[in-house]
């Protein structure tokens, strides 16, 4: 890799890669949810992601170029976290709490990728491509706004149990150490009355 050109191929060919992957997650989170509420805005997300495909497909045919082999190493990371946590046997309201998170991931991640594609193409003079570019950018900037509205609905269930579990235990510790506390002082006091005093030798 040489030229800027070539580097904005693979950048571009890296997020038509994302998208894709994008895509079947979108599918498996929404199957997986519970809340209808964020199945509905997974499904909206869907949607948009076939339509954001389409454009940077449309990019290459305005750059006369074809997508690069490449990975998104990125989105398959936060896969990954995905893939990982089910193994958990995490309940259902820990799943919806998880993947709201993990959209929010998904779109600050896009959006980041996007500004900078954007930025290259601006450069280089691609304006047809910008123009497609920042259409994907701004569905995406209005999907994290509702994702982030989402996020502030959904909550585990058992949140505080734990640290209310935890708290009762160290409240039964502390009045523990203090009947201890209360016990030895009581014995010390016991013994200093049954231990009389030696004068000293005449």
């Amino acid at each position: 890799m040489q030229t800027a050109h070539e580097l904005f191929l693979h950048e571009l060919s890296d997020m038509l890669d994302a998208e894709r992957k994008i895509l079947d997650a979108l599918r498996e989170q929404s199957e997986e949810s519970s809340r209808n509420d964020l199945k509905t805005q997974l499904d909206k997300h869907r949607d948009q992601t076939e339509e954001q495909i389409q454009r940077l497909e449309q990019c290459f045919e305005e750059l006369d170029a074809e997508p690069q082999e490449t990975e998104c190493t990125g989105i398959r990371g936060i896969i990954e976290e995905h893939e990982n946590f089910k193994q958990e046997n995490p309940s259902e309201d820990l799943i919806d709490f998880f993947n709201v998170g993990a959209c929010s991931k998904v779109e600050h991640y896009e959006i980041a990728s996007y500004e900078a594609l954007i930025r290259m193409s601006d450069l280089m003079e691609h304006k047809k491509v910008s123009k497609l570019l920042n259409q994907n950018l701004k569905e995406e900037q209005q999907m994290l706004k509702k994702v982030e509205q989402l996020s502030t609905k959904i909550e585990p269930e058992n949140l505080m149990e734990e640290e209310e579990s935890e708290m009762e235990n160290l409240d039964e510790l502390d009045i523990g150490e203090a009947e201890e506390s209360q016990s030895g002082g009581r014995k010390r006091a016991s013994s200093a009355k049954k231990s009389p005093r030696r004068g000293r030798a005449a």
